[in-house]
Parts: C-alpha cells; structure tokens; sequence
C-alpha cells in the first residue's frame, strides 16, 4: 500500500499527559509525526491536536482506532489534503543590510506577499502564512541573501465538511451512549 499525507484531529479533554500519551501511539508503531500542533477547540474544555504523518491508509485506520480507546480522548478523525484548508506560519530573521533601502523592502513584501513584524539596525523579522512548501520556498529565497533565525509553526487546519465532533457528539447523545 502506498505511503500519502493524512491530518489527523485528535480530540480530548484538556489533561496533563496527553500530548505524551498521543505521541506514544504513534512511536510505538515507528510513525514520524511530521508536524503536531494543539490548541482549544470550538467547543468548551476540548483540546484540538492536528497532526500530520506520512503513512498508508490502513495504518492511519489503526491508529484512529488506537486513539479513540485512549481514556480522555473524545474522538479521532483522519483526512486527506483535499478534504481540510490549512495553513502554518513562519518567522524568518533576516540581517537589514540585504536590503539597503526601504523600496526593496516593499518591493520584497508585495512580491513575497509577507508581513513585517519588525525592524531593527541589525535584522527584519518577516512573516509569512502559508503551506509548508510556500514558508520552505521563501527561505530558501532567504538563504541567498543571509538569514538569523527560521522558525514554522505546525500546520493549523479545519475540515472542508460540517465539524466532525460536533456532529459525533449530538449522534452519541441521541442513541443515550454519551
């Protein structure tokens, strides 16, 4: 079975030990988590983990499943690229001299469609939202020039279909099993 990109979007409450406890299942079977990323979600006291693994389909149906035994986990979904938007952001630290005046600024900003956040005598702090190959290309680009410092966040995504706990949970409450 071919290897592809699936996001994952792990539920749970909010409970010291469960970015551990999540990232163990996916060590134990000797899957790389490409990227991690947890916040609230939408619903009150409801953590959100998205996560993103290069595996095959039937692999991420057992981890799913594996997830979804977990105490304090409310439910797991999987999907694939066309079925979520998503983004992720990046910071690049750049030496202020590269660009010697302030019009090759702009003209890097309109072109690069990036943000600055700051600028001091020594460095420029850009930011850049988009995916993971955009944030990559621009630095990249930045390598030419000289650059301080790169980070990118995980990828932040939602699903192209109807939130899929919300509807699990009012399924749950009707059949009396929540």
């Amino acid at each position: 079975m071919e290897k592809k990109e699936f996001t994952l979007s792990v539920f749970s409450e909010n409970q010291t030990g469960m970015v551990s406890r999540v990232v163990s299942i996916f060590t134990r079977r000797h899957i790389n988590i490409e990227s991690l990323n947890t916040s609230k979600s939408s619903l009150p006291g409801i953590h959100r983990f998205t996560i993103v693994v290069f595996t095959t389909e039937e692999m991420i149906k057992k981890l799913v499943a594996q997830l979804d035994k977990q105490i304090d986990i409310l439910k797991a979904f999987y999907y694939e690229k066309h079925e979520i938007i998503y983004q992720e952001i990046a910071l690049y630290k750049i030496p202020s001299s590269i660009f010697g005046a302030t019009l090759k600024v702009e003209k890097f900003v309109r072109e690069y469609n990036v943000r600055i956040l700051e600028i001091e005598q020594e460095f420029i702090v850009f930011e850049k939202t988009g995916t993971a190959i955009e944030t990559e290309a621009l630095l990249e680009e930045f390598k030419k020039y000289g650059i301080f410092e790169f980070v990118r966040s995980g990828r932040v995504a939602i699903t192209r279909p109807m939130e899929s706990l919300k509807n699990y949970m009012k399924r749950m409450e009707l059949s009396d099993n929540f």
